[in-house]
């Protein structure tokens, strides 16, 4: 058996998608290779594989560490511009943070990123190509899932969702990036609909668009309900209890909601970024803007039979990501890498250099 230990600190907030990865990963090295991988938290003790998370500057100084014997593998779940989209910074910080996480990446031995616009970004900034590796991600079809319709109804009346309304949902942290100031926009173009965003302030006030986001929230439109913070384990109530999901990001990798809806065969609305061709695209509806927005659920709300043809789109999209899937390849990606372990380990052993 493979030992990995797995370096992360995504619990430290809730609500974000870092955090949601690390804990579909677990779950899957768990459920399909239990006999295969033994898998480690946050430890020092030896192992194969160190598979970082996280940036965190602990993380980072024990990464001499365990590369004498070990291989080391990051996950690359944002690039500095992401993060410029994401949160409010002063440029005296930014500018040795954002050269902190490219040097972070630069002292892998590997990379994994979620999403493949990602690697020619790494090379621009340096990263050899054959150290990056694609791996999407996935889903629980156990905890994410379509209920039936009495399922459904007995949710409206627990969450006080009106049965009569159609409901379209927002799921991801409060800031710009996440299009949060379009998503009210489209609502008020519909006030016969009922738009729930679910998400918080992950990072507190250097969220981008922090303010204004904080005074929408204070006086929102009669339509609009900010949830606020929803435990992972109550979110498919959410997406059952709800019509269709509306995510109209700027900018984004590889959204865990949009696997979560995918799973529970909700049409899917959302801006048609060049990061989604090839990975959500054909399981989405792709929309330019606001007005975009506004003509794709109307059209979803009044034609039945388009309405199935989205949720058969989503459907499509959730067994092509499934966890069976998803997991050969990361077994794939592991074995590959122990290979690697042992010869590093019979260069030591020699009096080698690792390298």
């Amino acid at each position: 058996m493979k030992t990995i230990t797995m370096m992360s600190e995504a619990d430290m907030t809730k609500g974000h998608g870092v955090l949601s990865v690390y804990d579909e990963l677990m779950m899957l090295l768990e459920n399909y290779y239990p006999d295969k991988y033994i898998v480690r938290k946050n430890s020092l003790a030896h192992a194969d594989i160190f598979h970082y998370h996280t940036i965190n500057p602990e993380f980072y100084l024990s990464i001499p560490l365990v590369r004498k014997k070990s291989i080391t593998v990051g996950f690359v779940h944002f690039m500095p511009k992401t993060l410029d989209e994401s949160l409010h910074l002063w440029k005296i910080a930014k500018i040795p943070f954002y050269k902190y996480i490219i040097k972070f990446y630069h002292s892998m031995d590997y990379l994994v990123t979620v999403n493949p616009h990602f690697i020619k970004e790494l090379v621009d900034a340096g990263i050899e190509r054959d150290k990056i590796t694609y791996i999407p991600n996935c889903v629980s079809s156990e905890h994410f899932f379509e209920m039936s319709k009495e399922e459904k109804k007995a949710l409206r009346e627990k969450l006080g969702i009106p049965q009569d309304k159609r409901v379209v949902i927002g799921v991801g942290q409060l800031q710009i990036r996440k299009g949060v100031l379009d998503f009210v926009e489209v609502a008020k173009k519909n006030p016969d609909k009922l738009f729930l965003w679910l998400g918080g302030f992950s990072f507190g006030k250097i969220s981008d668009g922090y303010n204004e986001i904080k005074e929408l929230m204070e006086h929102p439109p009669e339509n609009v309900r900010f949830v606020g913070m929803v435990e992972r384990s109550e979110m498919n109530d959410y997406y059952n209890a709800s019509d269709l999901l509306l995510l109209p990001s700027f900018a984004e990798l590889f959204p865990m909601t949009i696997l979560e809806a995918l799973n529970c065969k909700l049409p899917i609305v959302v801006r048609n970024l060049e990061e989604y061709q090839g990975i959500v695209s054909d399981y989405c509806l792709l929309c330019e803007d606001v007005d975009g927005f506004d003509r794709e659920i109307n059209r979803l709300c009044r034609d039945s039979a388009y309405y199935e043809e989205a949720r058969a789109k989503s459907a499509a999209g959730r067994d092509y990501y499934s966890t069976q899937n998803v997991a050969k390849m990361w077994d794939q990606f592991y074995s590959g890498l122990t290979k690697k372990v042992r010869s590093k380990k019979l260069s030591c052993d020699k009096g080698g250099v690792a390298r």
